[in-house]
């Protein structure tokens, strides 16, 4: 490390987490004592199929699902494309139009892009200011030949929570399923699949302290998608492909570590979370908290600089030893402004300024003072080099401007 990083913070928890001690202890095993595939009939293989059902339970009782309503995936997004794509392939004969927001993950807005290539019809539904749909929106955009509606249960870079309880009524009501995107969610705020009344979750380990590679996909019986991998006959038939028996022993153990600790850490997080956002933006000119105050998740603080190119702030925070996103992670390579920024109503040059700081339960206050400390200086000194920051210092501060 370099003599002039007092320390290394890491907040950019929203992209992914390290995997917890409790998780790593318990994987280790499944890699070379315990290493049999759970498909076959001695001793080795009933010990790791032991070991998957054991995962299943402890998964489903973190969202209050039946055991045999869980499914294990390589990811979110591949839970995400099985509730899309299969929903889509089962029910094309009832209708070709589906329903989503315009703040998804892309691997919802890409497999919905991919659908209307195939003939399917997609409704955008617009979101306020704070990235929250609106009910009303939802009930006036189902159809007759509406077959699915998802919607995440909270956004991945402003960190709004969506109201799906009630989004899920509406779809239900004219007799539609409705999926909903959790992976921000689980393991961050309480999940129960019964009080939201949701058909089928997606969820992704590497978020709350699993393993990369690892996801769940909720399936609430009576759906019956038909598969989205065809293989080996694995996951009941629904999902050929060995499991992965250590990384989905991994992800049981940290979602339940992580759900354990929600009603405290949740609370803390949330603190911290206020004072990152609150100080940052009484001590920096011209900068703004991206999202709600209400209806948030308790780690992640998203806001904007004016005049500031959102990487070259990231790079220079890592040059201070914090790893921190300027949107999203998945699309920190695209050079166009975030799609969520944009679909709360900032202009696009406002959107290219944005900063996620998301925090988790390894974080603490002195994180946050590092951060504090740190971030108003490399504002400064990209500000001095901005051509635009002249002009804008001299004119009357104005309300935020949306587009």
């Amino acid at each position: 490390m370099s003599e002039e990083l007092k320390r290394e913070v890491y907040a950019d928890n929203a992209a992914t987490t390290p995997v917890s001690d409790r998780a790593l202890q318990a994987m280790l095993p499944y890699f070379k004592e315990e290493y049999g595939n759970p498909s076959g009939f001695y001793r080795v293989s009933r010990d790791a199929k032991r070991a998957l059902e054991n995962a299943r339970e402890t998964v489903a009782s973190c969202i209050n699902a039946k055991p045999d309503e869980i499914y294990f995936t390589g990811s979110g997004s591949e839970s995400d494309n099985w509730a899309i794509r299969s929903t889509a392939e089962k029910l094309a004969g009832k209708g070709k139009h589906i329903i989503t927001s315009a703040i998804e993950h892309h691997a919802i807005i890409y497999t919905m892009q991919r659908l209307e290539k195939q003939g399917y019809e997609v409704t955008y539904l617009p979101v306020d200011h704070d990235g929250r749909v609106d009910p009303a929106d939802l009930e006036a955009a189902i159809r007759p030949d509406t077959i699915l509606v998802t919607i995440m249960m909270a956004n991945n870079e402003i960190g709004t929570i969506e109201p799906i309880k009630e989004l899920a009524a509406i779809a239900h009501a004219h007799g539609v399923l409705f999926h909903t995107d959790a992976v921000q969610a689980a393991g961050h705020i309480p999940v129960d699949v019964e009080e939201l009344g949701v058909d089928m979750l997606s969820m992704s380990g590497h978020k709350f302290h699993g393993p990369k590679g690892t996801g769940v996909f909720y399936m609430r019986d009576g759906v019956n998608l038909p598969a989205f991998l065809i293989g080996g006959g694995q996951e009941r038939g629904k999902r050929g492909s060995t499991e992965n028996v250590a990384g989905i022993v991994g992800l049981a153990t940290a979602l339940k570590e992580s759900v354990d600790k929600i009603p405290t850490e949740s609370v803390r997080l949330a603190k911290m979370r206020d004072r990152l956002m609150d100080t940052l933006t009484a001590r920096i000119p011209y900068s703004h908290v991206t999202g709600g105050r209400e209806n948030r998740l308790p780690g992640t603080a998203s806001m904007i600089f004016e005049c500031i190119e959102g990487e070259s702030m990231v790079l220079l925070l890592d040059s201070k030893g914090i790893a921190a996103s300027s949107g999203s992670a998945c699309s920190s390579g695209s050079l166009e402004p975030s799609h969520v920024l944009l679909a709360i109503g900032l202009k696009h040059e406002l959107a290219h300024g944005s900063l996620r700081l998301s925090l988790s339960d390894q974080n603490t206050e002195e994180d946050v003072d590092y951060i504090i400390d740190v971030l108003p200086g490399i504002i400064e000194r990209l500000r001095a080099m901005s051509p635009v920051w002249d002009a804008k210092k001299q004119a009357p501060a104005p309300d935020f401007v949306m587009a």
